[in-house]
């Protein structure tokens, strides 16, 4: 778990989201694990600087950072989570009303610019199934997180499924993954761009929000697989679906969800709900809304979870 605090001071209070002219407000958010450049370099500073007060964020696994919340080992004034599945958590724990989405991204399979494979992944097209055959290639190294603690974990198999069908491919998943909690593929959330950047691993799913923040190269995939695009999840989306062991050994199904980010406010947020929801309206504020941007993220889609 990373934690990382950020203090930014000024002889005069920013306008716009500040609170109170001459109050500290500080914020501590807890995120998915693939959020952390955009929200320790770029999202907590800018609200930590315009409110005169200290930022703190956490950032893992979404579902395993949900439970941890739920169960109240950790407290948060914000969540942050990559689609609705960890904010159920939250809300089936009584600690959140709504949920909104304050963002969007895709799956796109990012590689290693000084891995053996670099130029056939440079060379490969997510418009064909030349991306799927250098990762079904014999002894190639290929990271992703684990399914039950991480939304991320779960996308990169529905990818792999829908590209099954999409590019009539049966069995290639499988190929690839050797199974869907397979122990030699699945890292922690806050390590795998690490190792793909170090060369540890030639290849790693992940979202293009993060993968751009790192500057990475990958290999762009079609809506019809990449999970962005609500508008297919009925009729497209939705065709796939698998089961994992829990942590008590019992088989659950996933269902799909569109790649959307949703923040809410917790109840026993430590700082108050007041600081809680205006980080939330800073994050779409015009400033937080370019911020995204210039970090790789797409703009909102949908509406709230819980109206």
């Amino acid at each position: 778990m990373r934690f990382t605090h950020l203090t930014a001071l000024l002889l005069t209070a920013g306008a716009g989201f500040s609170l109170h002219a001459q109050t500290n407000t500080d914020i501590r958010v807890t995120y998915a694990g693939s959020m952390g450049k955009v929200m320790d370099q770029s999202l907590g500073p800018a609200f930590a600087k315009q409110n005169n007060g200290t930022y703190e964020g956490q950032g893992q696994g979404a579902y395993g950072m949900a439970r941890l919340l739920a169960s109240k080992k950790i407290t948060a004034d914000v969540f942050v989570s990559i689609t609705p599945g960890p904010m159920q958590i939250l809300k089936d724990a009584g600690l959140i009303d709504d949920a909104v989405p304050v963002a969007s991204t895709s799956m796109v399979v990012a590689y290693s610019p000084k891995g053996k494979y670099a130029q056939q992944f440079a060379q490969a097209k997510g418009s064909n199934t030349s991306w799927l055959k250098v990762l079904a290639t014999p002894g190639i190294k290929f990271g992703r997180t684990d399914p039950i603690n991480d939304p991320k974990g779960q996308n990169i198999i529905f990818t792999l499924l829908l590209a099954e069908k999409y590019y009539h491919q049966p069995g290639i998943a499988d190929k690839i993954m050797g199974g869907y909690q397979n122990p030699a593929q699945t890292h922690l959330e806050g390590g795998l761009l690490t190792r793909l950047e170090s060369g540890q691993v030639d290849a790693a799913a992940g979202y293009e929000s993060e993968v751009i923040s790192a500057h990475l190269p990958y290999v762009a995939l079609p809506d019809e697989i990449n999970l962005s695009n609500p508008a297919m999840a009925k009729q497209w989306y939705n065709t796939v679906s698998f089961s994992v062991k829990d942590g008590a050994g019992k088989d659950k199904v996933l269902h799909t969800q569109p790649l959307v980010y949703y923040a809410a406010v917790l109840k026993n947020a430590p700082h108050g709900a007041a600081a809680g929801k205006a980080f939330v309206d800073f994050m779409l504020s015009q400033p937080g809304q370019a911020l995204f941007k210039q970090n790789g993220y797409a703009a909102p889609k949908g509406s709230s979870i819980y109206p």
